[in-house]
């Protein structure tokens, strides 16, 4: 492979980590899509009556008892990154979860970042939890600085409070654009390689819920399925389902990264964003024409 048959836009993925439910990696995740394995839980009745469910609601035609399984969410090696017990334990757990998501998607990358000479970027953003804001508020009892507290339950604060852990020295962005978040923070993250920002950037997300799921009324119009099932592009399509999990890909450039013979996953020859404005049903409403347009400018940009 000729180093110089890329324009040098191309980036090369060359670490991941991945965290979801019924998969603690990347390559149990895959094994999930190979295998067409459904991931999320359905809870038992008994299991119901257990978590404290009304018999009533159990009962309801338009109950439905689905819930995301994700294992180990409540564990954090804090000695690790250096927060005391009760800093973690105040901690917001989507934080502490990218924390780890971070390092691991590092450790595949073979990169670790005290031996390093080169910048080291990172684009990412999380959920906000008032509830878990709450609780934190309630039970802290002036064991952390109320002053730190804000910061490390802030979820403006995720990326540069990851940078300063682990010593990272290039552009901290912490982005939020909803559900597209961890694919704008690739975006973003791509642009600061091409344009010599940083050498080496880390871009992804987590979204964790911290109260114990007991799943959902189905209301029709609304986006969640009428029977647990997630059926993308299919006619029998009903709608979505919540999920949770984490993960983080280390992005470099692939000049840079063929050059230093890492190993590659794969090539984003190109991407795009844009806004689709109010040329549809409703704000939260995806628009045809919007997203048409954005894929022609990441073909045009790709080249292809």
């Amino acid at each position: 492979m000729k180093i110089n048959q890329y324009s040098g836009f191309e980036v090369a993925v060359v670490g991941m980590s991945f965290r979801t439910s019924e998969a603690s990696n990347w390559r149990d995740f895959w094994q999930n899509l190979v295998l067409s394995n459904e991931t999320l839980h359905f809870l038992t009745e008994e299991e119901l009556i257990n978590l404290g469910m009304d018999n009533s609601l159990i009962k309801d035609k338009n109950y439905v008892n689905c819930t995301p399984n994700l294992k180990d969410k409540d564990c954090f090696d804090s000695n690790f990154f250096d927060y005391s017990n009760e800093e973690a334990k105040m901690m917001y757990p989507g934080h502490r979860f990218f924390h780890e998501c971070v390092w691991e998607a590092l450790e595949d990358a073979g990169c670790n970042p005290d031996d390093t000479k080169e910048s080291i970027g990172i684009y990412a953003g999380a959920g906000d939890d008032l509830i878990w804001k709450t609780f934190v508020n309630v039970s802290n009892n002036h064991k952390v600085n109320n002053f730190y507290l804000s910061k490390i339950n802030n979820k403006d604060y995720l990326s540069s409070l990851v940078s300063y852990k682990l010593g990272l020295t290039g552009p901290s962005i912490t982005i939020n654009t909803a559900c597209s978040t961890s694919l704008v923070a690739i975006h973003m993250a791509c642009k600061a390689l091409i344009f010599g920002e940083t050498k080496i950037a880390l871009a992804g997300a987590s979204s964790l819920m911290n109260v114990t799921r007991k799943g959902y009324l189905y209301e029709e119009g609304s986006i969640f399925s009428k029977d647990g099932h997630c059926r993308a592009f299919d006619q029998n399509s009903t709608g979505t389902v919540d999920g949770e999990g984490g993960g983080v890909v280390v992005l470099k450039r692939l000049k840079d990264a063929l050059a230093e013979r890492d190993n590659i996953y794969a090539i984003i020859k190109g991407s795009a964003i844009n806004n689709d404005g109010n040329k549809k049903v409703g704000y939260t409403a995806p628009s045809i024409e919007g997203q048409v347009a954005c894929i022609k400018m990441a073909h045009k940009f790709s080249k292809i």
